[in-house]
């Protein structure tokens, strides 16, 4: 899931698939100060440009981030498998809609009980609901983030319901997978739909069964993207009044102002006992510092669970009184995408010495220390280092590529491009042997690209700005733009036939943090199929990146019972660099009420639990 600063992420942990990991992240607890505390509301930052947008949980790649899922979607439609517990990436059962599932001996199917809960209209949860969202998926494949060719939906053959319980429903796999991977990573993306209310093809058509064909469900997701892009409409429109979380939407616009109110039928373990949760937006993450420097007690604060901008860190000790600090770790990666598919650039980042260059130009430890004030980590590969797994190994955390500009320019010289130290290195021997540029990059290629990057936080554009300092150094000149968050995950999607594209990189200040695919293997952001004009690329891979090896190893960690499967892929891409790799700036540097109870431990997967605060 793409991430701004940070997100763009199994029961029984089963014998069949990679042996058990837990994912621990930091814990603590807060202490009160002070009187009494009579709020019962409480108000939560959104980060800077990246409000949400989008209701309907299946999601195009535009709209596929933590903003619009874990921190506003999930809130109202909870997905059929809930991870995240205790702090720890991992199944949690007691949050979850379904029982933990039940794979046959040969690991062809897969058997999910329903636990009985209900909407929020009294209407119960069933079977019915889970092949809704199958078949919605299946048929609007193409237009959902999280689709990887030949994986998620279409591992899925059929799906039947049991017809003694409607509670009940068994997937037929295409071929036997890993119980851990299939679990984690295929079942977690599975979010029920309330078939009673969504499965109409119009405002003022009949609900049906239109699902139950491809055009019909294709239909069904038309009228529902369409009402979804209608942010102004979400306070009266009767199709988000119907939910299975433990909030209902009460009003939001289009700046993205959000209230919510708990949702009485809601069926988990533990009822809000706020009587409202607000999200608030901000365009700049200054203005709401000055939010939180305003408050003057922990009863009077227009802001609860805020964050301090990386520039003010070293204020934090004044605010003591009021906010307690923290630092939230996702389960992530920093990187941007090179956009593989541009006619122009495409084929100079294809080149694998190209990518290397660029990548010995990358001072992660510099960007840390000046931009982050040492509040992050660098990344060095596909999987995340933080919080620590047995899923890492020792050469993805050995930096492939230490910062280096001498080795760059070497590598550029080495192949066929004149350096022009400050300005704009060229290609002045073009061709596929040895000391030439590569495969369609012509005479006189120019290493000049544009980067447009997310608006709103200085400590960006510090570091953006020494990276275009850094990159000069081998003649890479990096033209920047900024743009908001929305806008440049909207642009990052590979270029396809006939449709002008001209973008060569873009960075929404972050990366991915792995959900609703928990286990780190890639599928969702490198896994393809075919080749030339007939290739198929994962949802979320938005450069267009497709490299045989790497797909080949995808696949193994879906099957491979052995973590050695996992640590083949992740040095593969270590090395093979299907992006920049960036340093991480931690999720959101957390100041939060002193007497907000219930907000510990974070969440690695940078999901929010406001049916867990409680006013001390």
């Amino acid at each position: 899931m793409d991430v701004t600063r940070a997100w763009r992420l199994k029961s029984g942990l089963a014998a069949a698939g990679v042996a058990a990991v837990v994912v621990v992240s930091a814990c603590g607890s807060t202490s009160s100060t002070g009187l009494a505390v009579k709020k019962t509301t409480a108000t939560f930052a959104e980060l800077p440009g990246s409000q949400p947008n989008y209701i309907f949980p299946l999601a195009a790649l535009q709209y596929f981030s933590v903003a619009n899922l874990s921190q506003f979607q999930y809130l109202m439609y909870r997905p059929l498998y809930w991870f995240g517990d205790n702090g720890q990436v991992q199944l949690n059962t007691s949050l979850s809609l379904a029982d933990p599932p039940v794979y046959s001996a040969d690991g062809k199917s897969v058997t999910i009980t329903l636990k009985g809960w209900k909407w929020s209209d009294g209407t119960q949860i069933t079977a019915r609901d889970i092949q809704f969202w199958q078949n919605m998926v299946t048929a609007n494949k193409e237009n959902w983030a999280g689709y990887s060719p030949g994986e998620y939906p279409d591992n899925v053959l059929s799906t039947t319901i049991n017809p003694t319980n409607p509670l009940q429903i068994t997937f037929n796999l295409s071929q036997a997978y890993g119980s851990y991977f299939f679990t984690y990573n295929e079942l977690s993306q599975i979010t029920p739909l309330p078939q009673h209310v969504w499965d109409k093809e119009s405002a003022t058509g009949a609900v049906g069964d239109y699902d139950e064909t491809p055009a019909g469900a294709q239909a069904v997701f038309k009228y529902l993207d369409s009402e979804s892009k209608s942010i102004s409409t979400y306070n009266t429109n009767p199709l988000w009044q119907v939910v299975s979380g433990p909030w209902k939407l009460k009003s939001m616009d289009t700046a993205g102002n959000i209230s919510m109110v708990p949702n009485p039928g809601y069926g988990g373990p533990i009822k809000p006992t706020l009587t409202q949760f607000n999200e608030v937006p901000f365009t700049k993450d200054t203005a709401e510092f000055d939010q939180l420097k305003a408050a003057t007690s922990v009863t009077n604060t227009t802001i609860d669970w805020g964050y301090i901008p990386d520039a003010d860190v070293l204020q934090k000790g004044t605010l003591s009184n009021i906010y307690n600090f923290s630092v939230w770790a996702g389960w992530q990666i920093t990187y941007f995408p090179e956009n593989f598919t541009n006619p122009t650039s495409g084929p100079i980042f294809s080149q694998l010495y190209f990518r290397q260059a660029m990548q010995d130009l990358v001072d992660q430890n510099t960007f840390i220390s000046k931009a982050f004030f040492g509040y992050g980590y660098p990344t060095y590969g596909p999987v995340p280092t933080k919080p620590s797994s047995n899923f890492v190994d020792s050469f993805e955390k050995s930096n492939p590529y230490p910062y280096d500009p001498s080795k760059a320019v070497a590598l550029l010289q080495a192949n066929g491009w004149t350096v022009n130290a400050g300005g704009v290195s060229t290609c002045t021997s073009p061709g596929t042997g040895s000391g030439q540029c590569g495969a369609g990059v012509p005479m006189g290629a120019k290493a000049q690209f544009n980067l447009q990057y997310v608006s709103g936080t200085p400590a960006l554009d510090q570091e953006m700005a020494q990276f275009k300092t850094d990159y000069a150094q081998a003649g890479i000149a990096i033209n920047l733009s900024t743009a908001p968050f929305d806008t440049v995950i909207g642009n990052a999607t590979p270029c396809k036939s006939g449709q002008a594209c001209t973008w060569d990189m873009e960075f929404w200040g972050g990366g991915w943090i792995y959900a609703p695919d928990y286990e780190p293997t890639g599928d969702e952001l490198w896994s393809c199929t075919g080749s030339g004009a007939s290739v198929a690329y994962a949802g979320s891979d938005s450069g267009g990146y497709c490299d045989p090896q790497a797909e080949s190893d995808i696949l193994a960690t879906e099957t491979s019972s052995n973590v050695q499967a996992m640590y083949t892929y992740e040095d593969y891409l270590a090395k093979n660099l299907p992006v920049i790799w960036m340093p991480v700036n931690y999720a959101q540097l957390n100041m939060i009420n002193k007497d907000l109870k219930g907000t510990q431990p974070l969440d690695p997967l940078l999901q929010i639990y406001p049916e867990n605060w409680r006013w001390s």
